[in-house]
């Protein structure tokens, strides 16, 4: 099976063996199209990310077809989601025979939580589950595979590097006006269920992994060493400090840091800081696990 989502920062690709609840990769790649470059300011897809996207799918479908791949499924989130054109997109996807379909955030919340637990034991922990995207977060908490409580908030990296940061390095101003829109955001919409009462966090998409990949100083990425790195908040705060502070050249060359993460990694570090001070939890673990494998799995047993 394949999978191919349509990110607001990135386009990604699973190949996969689903056989019960495991998922077995055979190829992933993930690749930085932007779609959502614009949105937050013109409320539409502009016809250059559509065509990023495009000349990347074009690449994806022949790995699928390499692979053999019986299926492909297609998730679009945030950026398909609040663009007046998102379903001129949808129809280009489904044009090339992709089952795809724009997932509301209640749907991307669930496909995350189920991608980024399955495989855990049921020990009866209370689990939070976050996935900072491009355009919006998922925060989900849940024990035994179960999803209790989940929100989908308007905090992206592109979103809100977009809305505040306009100055390179980042000002001063710009970084505190970032931060105060984060945690009202946080304290307007995160549920009762995930402020404490959780006993471990995963986090999931390019911020965690970026974090993990830069705090190890890999080079190249590797998805073995990054899948399970605990993050502590206080190497968090330092590196978010350390990110903030560089201009966009010196951050394209910081080691671990995929150039073309650059520049939205500040506003990913600050968003992954403020829901683990707003959650109370002073660690979190960083996952190659996240929707596309939840959408795997969910079709898997459909």
């Amino acid at each position: 099976m394949a999978v191919v989502d349509l990110g607001t920062n990135s386009t990604r690709l699973l190949v996969a063996d689903v056989d019960g609840g495991a998922v077995a990769e055979v190829t992933r790649r993930s690749t930085v199209t932007r779609l959502g470059e614009g949105v937050e300011r013109t409320g539409e897809l502009s016809a250059e990310a559509i065509a990023r996207v495009d000349a990347v799918l074009d690449d994806y479908q022949r790995m699928v077809s390499d692979a053999g791949a019986g299926a492909t499924v297609g998730v679009l989130t945030s950026a398909a989601r609040d663009a007046r054109n998102g379903e001129e997109l949808l129809a280009r996807v489904r044009a090339r025979g992709i089952d795809a379909s724009v997932l509301d955030g209640d749907e991307e919340a669930r496909l995350t939580f189920l991608g980024a637990t399955a495989g855990l034991p049921a020990d009866g922990r209370r689990m939070l589950v976050v996935d900072i995207g491009g355009g919006s977060t998922e925060v989900v908490a849940g024990s035994d595979g179960v999803v209790e409580n989940y929100v989908s908030l308007q905090l992206g990296v592109v979103r809100h590097t977009e809305r505040y940061v306009h100055t390179d390095p980042p000002a001063h101003h710009e970084l505190e006006a970032l931060a105060d829109d984060v945690r009202a955001t946080l304290d307007a919409g995160l549920p009762d269920g995930a402020r404490g009462g959780v006993d471990a966090g995963i986090a999931v998409a390019g911020t965690p992994t970026s974090c993990a990949s830069i705090a190890q100083e890999l080079e190249p990425y590797d998805p073995a060493r990054v899948e399970g790195y605990v993050l502590d908040l206080g190497v968090l705060e330092m590196q978010l400090a350390l990110l903030a502070e560089k201009p966009l050249e010196r951050r394209r060359k910081i080691r671990g840091l995929h150039p073309d993460r650059a520049p939205t990694i500040v506003a990913g570090v600050e968003i992954l800081v403020e829901v683990l001070r707003s959650t109370g939890l002073d660690r979190i673990t960083a996952s190659e696990r996240d929707i596309l494998h939840g959408a795997a799995l969910d079709r898997a047993q459909r």
